[in-house]
């Protein structure tokens, strides 16, 4: 049995792991990671590698390393079409820096196919904004951002140096996520550290970071109030934060709003909600929604074709909410892990010719951290309520453990440990923010 895992995100990695160790390294299954990449980070961090307070590549989880450890193969590969009927996938071909073919166009088969694709930000189709903003969606792009970043900084202190002319490095962030919202706070600790290591003259009014949201509130997941609350610490940190503004055009320095007000910007990210990749539209004929995610079953089967799996943002599932209304699974961490986790289960009932398990997603809460200054969220099971609201220390401990929890997944308890214990003595030894 060959089973054939597209994405290696979150979920993806997860999921290879587990069926790595319990199929693949026993000899039971073939177990084969794809992605375009050839390192895993876990995407809610890509904010911290875009600021520069995580280092990509002393962070990430090389997935070579990780599979011959784990007991399933890892190749390097874009995936571009599918036969269902012949059951095989193709890949596009893969070309270095300077245009030279590495890998041909090819295929891979399969008996059990997996996507987790994951998703991308969406421009809602507004002009400008594919061509002029930054995205986080990749390693890829949270580097660039950085590397524009490091570039402004000193170009600015260079300035400062010169003259006594006052101007700023104008940071604009689209969407009051927890992206925009994370990326916003960083960018000061970011401002903090590069005055601690030799950019002497850029003070903290020097940087001027606007948030922009089209919805009425920051965090529309959270409570009310620790929408407010987060609203008034982003303020107190110098953040301009501006609800209610929608974004009607993108030029290459600018943003312009739709009762024309200007927002000029010397770097401008978009993170302003999130579909599936557009190429899912038509994939292989199968169904998608309006979020271009593939529409599955209860057991996380595509519908149409039980030998493909979706999970993770890619996927569409409903769930009926605690109001009764019926709702998609929400685009978060937690549901890709708890989606990898069930899909494991599946394809191990399968091998053994077991029945099929349904999913049932369980929301634990969610949180916010900006960054060293404090944290905020909402998490489930509260005694009278059914939800705790923190915030400060308790919260931030809350936020770092979702991570631990994912590398749990992935490393097993010892090398976990082993990986924080990593972390705390860096804290020492590396700088603070990643200066090159």
């Amino acid at each position: 049995m060959k089973i054939v895992i597209v994405g290696g995100g979150a979920g993806g990695l997860e999921l290879a792991t587990s069926l790595g160790k319990k199929l693949g390294g026993k000899g039971k299954a073939d177990v084969l990671l794809l992605d375009r990449n050839h390192t895993h980070i876990w995407k809610p961090l890509l904010h911290e590698v875009a600021s520069g307070s995580l280092d990509a590549e002393a962070d990430a989880v090389g997935y070579r390393a990780h599979a011959h450890y784990n007991g399933f193969t890892f190749k390097v590969g874009t995936l571009c079409g599918v036969d269902r009927d012949k059951k095989v996938i193709q890949l596009a071909a893969l070309f270095d820096d300077d245009g030279e073919e590495i890998l041909p166009q090819r295929e891979e088969p399969y008996d059990y196919l997996v996507l987790a694709i994951g998703s991308v930000s969406n421009d809602f189709g507004i002009d400008g904004v594919a061509e002029h903003c930054i995205f986080l969606d990749s390693i890829s792009q949270a580097k660039t951002f950085q590397r524009r970043l490091v570039n402004q900084f000193i170009r600015l202190n260079r300035d400062l140096a010169k003259t006594n002319i006052e101007r700023k490095l104008n940071v604009v962030i689209v969407g009051g996520g927890a992206t925009g919202v994370e990326l916003s706070a960083e960018l000061f600790k970011a401002r903090q550290m590069f005055a601690t290591y030799g950019l002497n003259n850029v003070r903290s009014e020097h940087l001027q970071v606007s948030l922009i949201e089209a919805g009425p509130c920051l965090l529309p997941a959270l409570s009310e109030r620790i929408s407010s609350a987060v609203y008034t610490e982003l303020k107190e940190l110098g953040v301009n934060v501006n609800l209610s503004t929608m974004i009607t055009c993108a030029e290459k320095n600018a943003l312009i709003t739709k009762d024309g007000t200007r927002f000029e910007a010397d770097l401008i990210v978009w993170a302003a909600g999130v579909k599936a990749p557009d190429f899912l539209r038509n994939f292989g004929g199968l169904e998608t929604n309006r979020a271009n995610q593939l529409l599955v079953e209860s057991t996380l089967q595509v519908k149409g074709d039980s030998a493909i799996f979706a999970l993770g943002d890619c996927a569409g599932c409903e769930m009926v909410g605690a109001d009764g209304e019926v709702r998609w699974v929400p685009p978060r961490a937690q549901s890709a892990h708890q989606m990898a986790s069930l899909v494991a289960k599946n394809i191990r009932n399968l091998h053994l010719g077991k029945p099929l398990v349904n999913f049932e997603y369980s929301d634990y809460g969610s949180l916010v951290s900006l960054s060293d200054f404090t944290a905020f969220g909402r998490l489930m099971g509260g005694i009278s309520t059914g939800s705790l609201s923190v915030e400060g220390r308790i919260a931030r401990l809350a936020y770092v453990s979702l991570y631990r929890m994912h590398q749990l997944a992935i490393h097993g308890w010892f090398k976990t440990l082993l990986v924080a214990l990593s972390d705390k003595i860096n804290r020492f030894i590396r700088p603070r923010l990643k200066l090159h």
